[in-house]
């Protein structure tokens, strides 16, 4: 598996137990995606990063509720709790997540105005992260993707890797998912549809 890239897909502070936007079970994925890492040739982490004044944050919109959904001009965006900001103890990786081995760490959320769930691109489907030229440039085509959220983060970067012309493969048992009014059904029947594999 050594032309293999590993996607650890946002295992920080705030998405596990006890976090500002917990992912039930969240720190159960950390220690197999350490033992996984060995078996990569490469290991790229993304890190949602966040400014305080972040457009996708329920409290930056006067009377909205987390977990609502607004039209952006990108469309729809679901208002979270605040989280993963910048520099904050929320943003950082999970302690015991084995993060000196990653090869790269791509920040995403950095824009004040557009939400980011993907790897690759921001919300808008356009604005690139810049992973997919690493990954080509490094000559690496075969994904493993884990993390959190299976729903959103996971799913979405998946999605996108595929319509990239990767191949991919998700780890289910190593993802963790919100499951927001059905969230995670919906994305397991638009990764199938993919053709992303689920392991």
């Amino acid at each position: 598996m050594t032309q293999d890239a590993l996607i650890v897909i946002d295992v920080q502070n705030d998405f596990c137990p006890g976090g500002a936007l917990a992912v039930a079970g969240g720190d159960e994925i950390v220690a197999p995606i350490n033992a996984l890492m060995a078996a990569f040739g490469a290991v790229v982490l993304t890190q949602d990063w966040h400014p305080a004044d972040h457009s996708s944050f329920a409290d930056n919109h006067a009377g909205a509720a987390p977990f609502s959904v607004i039209d952006m001009a990108y469309g729809p965006q679901v208002l979270w709790p605040r989280h993963c900001v910048q520099g904050a103890k929320g943003a950082a990786f999970h302690p015991g997540l084995n993060a000196d081995r990653a090869d790269m760490v791509i920040r995403k959320g950095f824009r004040p105005q557009i939400d980011s769930y993907s790897a690759f691109f921001e919300n808008d489907h356009k604005t690139p992260t810049g992973l997919e030229g690493y990954l080509r440039s490094r000559g690496l085509h075969s994904l493993v993707l884990t993390g959190l959220a299976t729903d959103f983060c996971v799913g979405f970067s998946a999605l996108d890797a595929a319509a990239l012309g990767f191949d991919v493969t998700v780890r289910m048992d190593l993802c963790r998912a919100i499951d927001l009014n059905g969230s995670l059904a919906g994305m397991v029947e638009k990764l199938k549809a993919a053709g992303v594999a689920l392991a």
